[in-house]
């Protein structure tokens, strides 16, 4: 019999942190945390050792003490919280200021240090026990929130628990009832822009079968950490002509209207000794500071879709350069009909040149945009 598997996923997709909706008055019996330690400790184990030990903190002078050290370190991080704070931020001080009242703190611990040698059984041990630990709680109308700021302060907080050396502090989790249960998905990228099929950076718009073909909308997604503002990325992202700079293909391009959603500009491309062709793309993304994407030969029907995407990522940015063929013909759909037997090799071909070109691409206005920004 299968489980229930909306229960499951409602679980799965709602979990995450619970900061200023922790129900500060309403107890926390030891039964409910010891049952949920109980369901944790039937995650996967490294070796299968039982090295795993959690702590289970209520005497409310242990908790001070420890919330004490905790806030010595968000003091630090938070000491210029304005007006202008993420929401994220913000409810991460609320936990810190209020850490001592939670009806109940967890540490979840391990037997041995990490000698940064990457074998199994210490943090690949106990972190997804920790995390079952905390679906446990959801699924009993109860949260927490993940924290490591306490590790700031290790050593203080082993004192003040008598953790001896040679046990590894990994995750601090605040345990309360939740004040309301209306939790709702986080919005996330779907799985068909961040999962690579076969290759790094090779995606597909819908899910594969057993082969990639035309009707999955294969593509190829590159990205690069850039330290510039989105304002100065943007107004090189917005120009055709930057990518032209660098793609081997791409040589030109020309506006046909005012820059916009819903523009035109004609590309210029050229493959030395095979063929020279021009294209007319229409804006089909033109958020500033964001997102900027054309379609190729139609707006509706077009043979590619490509789009810069700028993610701000407190300090730097991400900038994301995709493509996606069809869903209309291309040249390259033309091939793979023509010749089905050598389908999947020209599709392979194709986008290994158009990711080498995508790379070159960010690589040239990662190299303006931060010249840019440190004058």
């Amino acid at each position: 019999m299968s489980d229930d598997v909306t229960t499951v996923d409602r679980v799965l997709t709602t979990t995450r942190a619970v900061r200023r909706r922790l129900d500060l008055e309403r107890p926390v019996h030891n039964d409910v945390i010891f049952e949920c330690i109980d369901i944790a400790e039937q995650a996967p184990t490294g070796g299968n050792l039982g090295s795993r030990r959690w702590l289970v903190i209520r005497d409310p002078n242990v908790k001070s003490a420890i919330a004490e050290q905790y806030r010595s370190v968000s003091d630090l991080v938070f000491a210029n919280l304005g007006d202008s704070a993420s929401p994220v931020m913000v409810s991460a001080k609320h936990l810190a200021d209020h850490l001592h009242e939670v009806p109940a703190i967890v540490i979840a611990t391990i037997h041995g240090e990490h000698d940064g040698s990457g074998n199994p059984g210490l943090f690949d041990s106990v972190i997804q026990a920790a995390w079952s630990f905390c679906l446990a709680l959801r699924a009993r109308g109860l949260g927490s929130a993940w924290t490591t700021m306490h590790l700031n302060r290790g050593e203080e907080i082993a004192d003040v628990l008598g953790i001896p050396d040679g046990v590894t502090q990994i995750v601090l989790l605040p345990v309360a009832y939740t004040v309301g249960n209306d939790f709702n998905r986080a919005p996330r990228r779907p799985a068909s822009e961040i999962t690579y099929v076969d290759h790094w950076g090779y995606t597909t718009a819908t899910a594969p079968g057993d082969t990639i073909d035309l009707d999955d909308e294969p593509g190829v997604t590159a990205e690069i950490d850039i330290t510039a503002t989105p304002r100065h990325i943007w107004e090189l992202i917005c120009d055709p002509n930057t990518p032209a700079a660098f793609d081997n293909e791409l040589q030109h391009a020309q506006w046909l209207d005012k820059p916009g959603l819903g523009a035109r500009f004609v590309g210029h491309n050229r493959i030395r000794d095979v063929a020279d062709w021009e294209t007319t793309n229409y804006i089909a993304h033109y958020e500033p500071g964001r997102v900027f994407g054309w379609h190729v030969m139609d707006l509706d029907e077009p043979s590619a879709r490509w789009t810069f995407e700028i993610e701000p990522l407190g300090g730097i940015c991400r900038l994301r350069y995709r493509m996606i063929m069809g869903p209309g013909p291309s040249g390259t759909s033309a091939a793979m009909r023509k010749a089905p037997a050598k389908a999947e090799s020209i599709l392979a071909g194709r986008r290994k040149v158009i990711a080498a070109n995508m790379t070159i691409t960010l690589e040239g206005i990662k190299n303006l945009a931060e010249a840019d920004s440190s004058r």
